[in-house]
């Protein structure tokens, strides 16, 4: 068994019309420009308006000329954490790590230990796709009702800096409409699962949060 501590966690999101959002772009000391930085996570209502869709983003801010290079660190491990009872303490977890190219998944799974420190039980079982080379079509792969991807995508977080400074310095009270994109033309490396809402809790609603944990 191996067992991977925590680098960097985003938001807990409680998720109860199946959309919701966090950001942090390199806002984290630690790991900031890393290979491990969560960008954004992202929750919501699949186009089957019976699965749910997980979106967890690293690697913000990259360039067109720099996406073709950026790769998944295969030490790192990226956990989707799945609270179903409201205690803020993860229930299921869908963990994904990268190796040869590939994207590996397993889970859901109920972990064995919470907190800091994860393991993979590959005896579980688990779901491969291919990681999607930069321009090139996604590469999509489903199975037992789960539909999975990992690769470079357009950074879809919309932020405008200059306008955020400015009423954060006091010069204006609201963001403009419609504003200007900090983030146009920039990358990100996502992984995405997405699942029948049926494998993640039956109640009302769920929390989420994603961390990344590096092999120890």
């Amino acid at each position: 068994m191996k067992k991977s501590r925590i680098l960097i966690g985003a938001a807990v999101l409680t998720i109860a019309g199946f959309f919701a959002i966090a950001a942090d772009h390199i806002d984290a000391p630690a790991v900031a420009g890393g290979a491990s930085d969560i960008t954004d996570i992202y929750a919501f209502q699949g186009a089957n308006t019976n699965n749910i869709v997980f979106v967890a983003n690293v690697q913000g801010l990259l360039s067109p000329g720099s996406t073709a290079s950026a790769a998944f660190d295969e030490n790192v491990l990226i956990e989707f954490n799945i609270d179903n009872d409201g205690d803020a303490v993860e229930d299921l977890v869908i963990q994904a790590t990268p190796r040869d190219g590939k994207m590996y998944f397993f889970g859901p799974f109920a972990p064995t230990q919470t907190g800091l420190n994860s393991t993979i039980f590959s005896s579980d079982g688990f779901n491969t796709v291919d990681i999607t080379p930069y321009g090139d079509a996604a590469i999509v792969e489903n199975n037992n009702g789960m539909s999975f991807f990992a690769g470079p995508r357009d950074d879809p977080f919309f932020m405008d800096f200059a306008r955020y400074g400015e009423i954060i310095a006091g010069n204006e009270t609201m963001f403009s409409d419609p504003g200007t994109d900090s983030f146009a033309g920039t990358n990100v490396l996502s992984v995405v699962v997405e699942l029948p809402k049926s494998m993640v809790g039956s109640g009302d609603s769920v929390n989420i949060w994603v961390e990344s944990k590096r092999k120890q």
